[in-house]
């Protein structure tokens, strides 16, 4: 084999060589876990779907408003009734939420990028803000259900106490919203950088 063949050969192989190490450090830098990966998934997936039910549930809300302002208590009761009981469900959706975003913190050591890891904690604590404001979402129509109860058996209500009540839980709604569209920028901001 002559010299400018070897010489061909030994360029090419570092080349490839050099091209391979490029990669593999760029993706120990650049790339997600795949625990990460998985969790975040299974977050924005659960996140979706908890906003999809308040939203559901809100829409709900007008139908009991008006059932009560007509006098129509018993059907109002069982609406909102109704109501609680999805709102369990959306709580048992967001312990699930909470352990995905347990999840994506615990890989964060994992994310070399730091400007990446911020995007993260940023979508991170915007879903544990939705979580928060669940919370005050699923007290405020168990307080709805109690003051229907109350008027149902014909006990003193605080006059408006109905409206007010729903009046929260909207804006709670409009709250998990709000933050569950964060979190979702905070990731694209994520991907972006990641890329």
């Amino acid at each position: 084999m002559s010299r400018k063949n070897k010489f061909y050969i030994g360029f090419v192989v570092i080349v490839i060589v050099g091209y391979v190490t490029y990669k593999v450090i760029l993706v120990s830098a650049f790339g997600t876990p795949k625990d990460f990966s998985d969790a975040r998934e299974r977050g924005a997936l659960i996140s979706q779907e908890i906003v999809g039910l308040s939203n559901d549930l809100n829409s709900r809300l007008k139908e009991i408003n008006e059932l009560d302002k007509s006098g129509n208590l018993t059907e109002a009761l069982q609406k909102t009734t109704e109501l609680a009981t999805k709102s369990v469900e959306i709580r048992a959706r967001a312990v699930d939420l909470s352990a995905e975003m347990e999840k994506m913190t615990s890989s964060l050591p994992k994310i070399k990028e730091e400007e990446a890891k911020q995007a993260v904690l940023d979508s991170v604590s915007n879903r544990l803000a939705l979580i928060s404001r669940l919370i005050n979402y699923s007290d405020y129509v168990y307080q709805l259900l109690d003051v229907l109860r109350q008027r149902f058996t014909n006990q003193y209500v605080e006059s408006g106490k109905v409206s007010s009540l729903i009046s929260k839980i909207n804006d709670e709604v409009q709250a998990i919203n709000t933050f569950n569209q964060s979190a979702i920028s905070a990731m694209e901001k994520f991907d972006a950088i990641s890329k």
